[in-house]
């Protein structure tokens, strides 16, 4: 067939990569505008525009698709469908048209449960025992389209970074063979009385609140790693310090919330109690807690703000 691609994170990547393994032919990637990123704040390329041009592929990155000049050229690639993944650009009614098959999307859960911005994120702080891959076809509306195919994983004690690697095979894979027969899979209306919504992540929520449960913590966790990486505050001996948390688990003990109970750092929560496992200072690499504590340990007794 012949397609254009959009997408932009490395979530995106092994989609268009399949796309091209497949045999598709792909005439053009769409992703977002280089953004300036790194110490010297250069101009850095998405994952998605670096893939694309080791593939050889013609790359765009318009900052918005609504312009006439746009929407035009566009059109004029005469594609056979769109494929969509995590583009972050919305869609005119003019673009979603213009493929003979439309634009279909590769949506990082089981709609019509969470649709939106970030639906890995949300399903595990929510507690899903499982999410998934939907591939839908794209409407005005934000994943509200008919959905064409789904495969689901468990989450198990997966973090964010590892669920998105998984469903980012996952959804190439489904997509490469929902095209391969395309006539077949019939479109399903998802069920808007069913439908959560997964908003873009704000680095404020990675603030860890010991007052709430170990598990709720802990999916705290496992929601912001490896970005923005959850977070708790320590006046150490060099004053206020930020410590982010990158993997822990819960384990038995109780006390004061946010009290260190022990020098592994094992922490007390509102209900239960957290072993944080791998930690990182501002600055610094990350690291297990053992080799952690044997620098500036955070010692039993000391109370962990949030």
């Amino acid at each position: 067939m012949r397609i254009v691609f959009m997408g932009t994170p490395d979530f995106a990547v092994p989609t268009l990569e399949a796309l091209v393994h497949a045999a598709h032919e792909v005439v053009c990637v769409y992703t977002q505008p280089p953004r300036r990123s790194g110490r010297g704040k250069k101009l850095q390329p998405t994952p998605v525009h670096q893939a694309a041009e080791r593939l050889g592929i013609e790359v765009r990155h318009p900052a918005s698709l609504k312009s006439q000049e746009e929407k035009d050229a566009f059109a004029a690639l005469d594609a056979d469908v769109c494929v969509v993944a995590a583009y972050g650009l919305i869609l005119p009614q003019a673009v979603l048209d213009a493929p003979t098959h439309g634009c279909l999307n590769v949506h990082a859960s089981i709609l019509p449960r969470w649709r939106g911005a970030a639906p890995i994120q949300r399903a595990i702080l929510a507690g899903d025992t499982g999410t998934g891959v939907t591939i839908m076809q794209m409407e005005a509306g934000l994943d509200t389209g008919p959905m064409l195919a789904t495969i689901r994983t468990p989450i198990d004690r997966k973090t964010a970074g590892d669920l998105t690697d998984e469903l980012a095979d996952k959804g190439a894979q489904l997509m490469v063979g929902t095209l391969r027969e395309l006539s077949k899979h019939i479109p399903v209306a998802q069920d808007d009385a069913e439908a959560t919504h997964a908003p873009k992540i704000d680095k404020a929520e990675a603030r860890l609140d010991w007052s709430q449960e170990a598990e709720q913590v802990e999916r705290q966790v496992r929601a912001f790693a490896p970005w923005p990486g959850a977070f708790f505050e320590h006046e150490g001996a060099e004053g206020m310090e930020r410590v982010k948390v990158l993997a822990a688990e819960i384990v038995e003990g109780s006390g004061a919330p946010g009290t260190v109970l022990d020098d592994a750092l094992t922490v007390a929560c509102g209900s239960g109690t957290l072993r944080l496992t791998r930690v990182q200072r501002a600055g610094k690499p990350a690291m297990d807690t053992a080799d952690f504590q044997r620098g500036r340990a955070i010692h039993k007794g000391a109370q962990l703000g949030s």
